[in-house]
């Protein structure tokens, strides 16, 4: 990867990278710092309802923050540590967080009436984010000792082997000391899910076996695809490939580039994966307003119903802007189409205070006005990966994270 971009696309790039930095800088949790889940404005205050995966995003784009020299090293270091103390005094079980966090209390708040404790998926994009913070802050000063220490902290009292539920050769998403495993939910592919295996192969303390990969995670019915669309083979995934945050949340660490296993090429599956995002866009098949070659992607977001994740195989003529500009590694040329025409053509509609609102539908006439830390995060780690590399080679400096995967049986450049 390189920042190899015109001028007026750079400077795009880093309006964009940087506005949207703001989201986790100026509206993080002023006890926790723990991302907040969603801001409902421009002007939202803020509540207490803390997001984990966001947060483990949020870490990730404090890394690139520093590194663009847009907060001191010294101030993302005490945002960290403020973090990660946080969380090792908050509600954990077995080690693992719940979806929700109280970012004043520390409680969980849960998702569901029986979804209020463990989430193993959300305690996986935390540890990403935060394996990735541990690997940057490599100095000798006392609080980068001292923030290395709680992320190992956090990372070792993971029970993953527990999410077993008994020693079944799968991972189960909930856990919850009132409701035990009710939830009844195993952890099958492809979908966003692959480092939550990754990570549990490379625990140090409760690792799983490797089957547990190969019979659970690849078992389900939606793992291999295989199929065409548009002319585009999908290697993985169910009809049309599933919402495009597949490509993004475990890649913001785990560099797809040659990475292989069994079952895949992993740049190759995200690429197609992308491309047929695309494509469907382009073909227009329900006849949306305004869907094109520079009006694309489909993903999880807010919609102009509630929330919903939004997929060739589910179109509700929903965009949102993170599913093409996180996308950017995989085809530049589409994604900066994209991004021109969201900033140049609709930039009033949909630029705020933190970048890109979440979504919009022109066909309801419907425009967003919130911002989710689940999505604002991938489009500064993925397009900060595009330019620098930066985030993937910092997971994969990860010696668990290189022992898990030769345990799984991956090939990749970082393990030469």
């Amino acid at each position: 990867m390189s920042d190899a971009l015109s001028a007026p696309d750079r400077d795009l790039l880093d309006e964009l990278q940087r506005r949207t930095f703001g989201y986790f800088r100026d509206f993080a949790h002023p006890v926790s710092a723990l991302a907040r889940d969603r801001a409902k404005s421009d002007d939202d205050a803020g509540d207490d309802f803390c997001a984990l995966g966001g947060s483990g995003f949020g870490a990730m784009v404090l890394v690139v923050g520093v590194e663009r020299g847009w907060i001191t090293r010294a101030e993302a270091v005490e945002r960290l540590l403020t973090m990660t103390g946080f969380l090792l005094k908050a509600a954990r079980f077995h080690g693992v967080l719940p979806h929700f966090l109280d970012g004043k209390a520390g409680t969980p708040i849960p998702l569901s009436p029986q979804d209020d404790a463990a989430d193993l998926v959300e305690q996986a994009l935390l540890l990403q984010g935060l394996l990735t913070a541990r690997q940057y802050f490599d100095g000798d000063a006392a609080g980068e000792r001292e923030l290395r220490e709680r992320i190992g902290r956090l990372w070792r009292e993971t029970d993953w082997a527990w999410h077993t539920k008994g020693g079944e050769p799968v991972l189960y998403w909930h856990w919850s000391p009132t409701f035990g495993w009710a939830m009844n939910h195993p952890i099958r592919g492809w979908n966003e899910c692959l480092i939550a295996y990754v990570l549990a192969a490379a625990s140090p303390d409760h690792g799983i076996d490797p089957a547990v990969y190969h019979q659970g995670w690849t078992g389900g019915p939606e793992f291999r695809n295989g199929r065409r669309y548009h002319g585009i083979e999908l290697p993985l995934g169910p009809e049309g490939g599933g919402p495009l945050f597949f490509a993004h949340y475990s890649f913001l660490g785990l560099d797809p580039r040659g990475l292989r296993d069994r079952y895949a090429d992993y740049w190759a599956q995200n690429v197609a994966h992308v491309r047929v995002n695309e494509a469907h866009c382009r073909a227009n098949p329900h006849g949306f307003a305004g869907y094109g070659a520079d009006c694309w992607g489909l993903t999880a977001s807010d919609d102009d119903q509630g929330y919903a994740a939004h997929d060739p195989a589910h179109d509700r003529g929903v965009i949102s802007p993170t599913a093409a500009l996180a996308s950017l590694p995989y085809w530049p040329e589409a994604s900066l189409r994209a991004l021109r025409h969201f900033r140049h053509d609709l930039g009033g509609r949909i630029w705020g205070r933190y970048g890109f609102v979440d979504a919009f539908n022109l066909s309801a006439g419907w425009y967003a006005t919130t911002y989710l830390a689940i999505d604002q995060g991938p489009i500064v780690c993925m397009i900060e990966n595009h330019r620098s590399g930066l985030l993937w080679r910092l997971f994969m400096s990860c010696p668990e994270i290189q022992r898990g995967l030769r345990r799984l049986g991956f090939e990749s450049p970082a393990l030469a």
